[in-house]
């Protein structure tokens, strides 16, 4: 599964960058199948595409957007977080879309691209600019990524025991899937924002 490698041990920057290394491997994999397999193969991986960055999401939303807005000076990192926030709520419309779109739309493996063109947008920003301004923080990245892997770990079990519920339908499962991802999002958005909030 997406990231179940022995993340405890990386700080929060290392950690972050592997997650995005991976999602992008996996558009990677999506361009090269798409022409040539079946519908339910590009769903699964479109599915996994979906997981992975609704996880990575949650556990910036949740813990690495707050202390970074903690470690930085408010002019080095409020632009740079709140337009990571902007993008975030845009990446989750996206995703939102494409799980409730029939694979045979014509738009699908459009859809599929815009979302990858955006988080390579969104990557770029965060490596290129917020990580090197926190590498020069007083930021505990050790102490931030051993937070953001328990975290992920708890999310990925989540996911994994939803998904292995051989119960429902795979459309049922999906659904139920999107409803609980929108409830988390939404209650992890809330959070941040409040925490946001309360640190100016």
């Amino acid at each position: 599964m997406f990231g179940m490698t022995n993340d405890a041990g990386r700080n929060a920057l290392e950690l972050l960058k592997h997650d995005h290394h991976e999602v992008d491997e996996l558009f990677k994999q999506y361009e090269s199948m798409k022409e040539a397999t079946d519908d339910s193969a590009k769903e699964e991986l479109v599915a996994q595409i979906c997981e992975a960055l609704t996880v990575h999401a949650q556990i910036e939303e949740a813990i690495f957007y707050p202390a970074a807005r903690k470690a930085l000076p408010e002019e080095q990192g409020k632009d740079l977080l709140d337009e990571a926030a902007v993008e975030h709520q845009t990446l989750k419309d996206i995703i939102g879309r494409l799980e409730i779109a029939p694979v045979e739309d014509p738009l699908y493996d459009a859809g599929v691209k815009v979302l990858s063109e955006y988080v390579k947008h969104h990557v770029h920003e965060e490596e290129n600019e917020l990580f090197p301004k926190l590498r020069s923080s007083d930021m505990d990245l050790q102490a931030i990524g051993e937070q953001l892997a328990e975290r992920k770990q708890q999310l990925e079990s989540r996911q994994s025991r939803s998904a292995g519920n051989g119960s429902r339908t795979r459309k049922g499962s999906r659904g139920q899937q999107r409803s609980e991802r929108s409830q988390q999002w939404h209650g992890q958005g809330a959070a941040a924002d409040q925490q946001s909030r309360n640190t100016h």
